[in-house]
């Protein structure tokens, strides 16, 4: 059995990429993301432009993965025009290359540790620390881990905490920000003039508001789920929180694509540099990988990982708050 090291060694072979095979998946997703949003917006019959509204947020899922991709490293690394591509789907999409790179490279490094702190991730803390808070101190952790801020997240998530409070706290450092905000307000102005209200709320707002809070809630739920574990300050390594702070989400094939294979988060936490086309490669060849803890989409696991917001240091498992009331 590989474990730590010896283990990322044994995905190394994986990291190497087919620029080909990387363009034809980043081209085809941005076309087909551009054509349904377009049709979300020309086509005269509402339920249809619902469904193309509705498929649009499905492949911005999609294209976020191969936008994290990039900024991992992980796909067309030194293209130029790849460079452009997702800096600009970025600014559009209220991603800001330097505040989510920040944030997101810091919940890499501090997966599966304890803290109140929201920096690139949901705090996490323990049952002892819950049960000496303030009560200040306990809202402000549910509200934070609070479903609605998963549903919420196109104006929560990305539009504060991503794109507006990097942005006033240090405004020469995310000028980026800046030109996010005004990337994507400058867009919704122009659909509106184009086309009012509903042209608006087909092609931006319903499908970010849906594409938003399906990420986020994959974010949420691959690191805060009942199986999950939490290793001591001592015990703690980086191999350690991915195999056993990162879940695998198992999902239909339809669901595995539109996803970009996010659902192997605990192979995408061992090696980052592994472009996501071929995580289902990697699992299938490494043994180790092979037995990970999992969670699903279904709504009873859906629950549960909302459910499960604390870790219990006594029962070494994640706990709901009711539980941690308990002697």
């Amino acid at each position: 059995m590989r474990v730590g090291r010896a283990l990322l060694e044994a995905t190394k072979p994986y990291v190497e990429e087919s620029s080909a095979k990387s363009w034809w998946y980043v081209g085809s997703t941005f076309g087909l993301m551009i054509a349904a949003l377009t049709a979300a917006g020309v086509v005269p019959w509402w339920p249809l432009r619902l469904v193309f509204s509705v498929l649009g947020a499905l492949l911005m899922v999609r294209a976020f993965i191969t936008f994290h991709d990039y900024l991992h490293g992980a796909i067309l690394k030194d293209s130029r025009m790849a460079y452009w591509l997702f800096h600009a789907y970025g600014a559009v999409a209220l991603t800001p290359t330097r505040s989510w790179l920040a944030s997101h490279n810091y919940h890499h490094g501090h997966t599966g540790q304890i803290t109140a702190a929201s920096v690139g991730a949901f705090p996490l803390i323990t049952a002892r620390m819950w049960q000496s808070s303030t009560r200040w101190q306990r809202f402000a952790y549910r509200a934070q881990r609070h479903p609605l801020v998963v549903l919420l997240s196109y104006p929560i998530v990305f539009g504060i905490n991503i794109t507006l409070i990097p942005l006033l706290k240090d405004p020469g450092k995310h000028i980026d920000s800046l030109i996010a905000l005004l990337s994507h307000f400058g867009l919704i102005a122009l659909l509106w003039a184009a086309g009012g209200f509903s042209l608006v709320f087909f092609v931006i707002l319903l499908p970010m508001t849906l594409a938003s809070a399906m990420g986020c809630y994959l974010f949420f739920a691959q690191h805060s789920f009942r199986r999950m574990q939490i290793a001591s300050p001592e015990a703690w390594t980086y191999y350690r929180a991915a195999m056993e702070s990162s879940s695998f989400m198992r999902m239909n094939p339809v669901m595995q694509w539109f996803t970009g294979n996010i659902g192997y988060h605990h192979i995408h936490h061992l090696n980052v540099r592994i472009p996501f086309y071929r995580l289902p490669e990697v699992m299938a060849a490494v043994p180790e990988l092979q037995a990970p803890l999992t969670t699903t989409l279904a709504p009873r696991d859906i629950m549960d990982c909302f459910r499960c917001a604390l870790w219990d240091e006594k029962k070494q498992r994640m706990v709901s708050y009711r539980e941690a009331r308990q002697p």
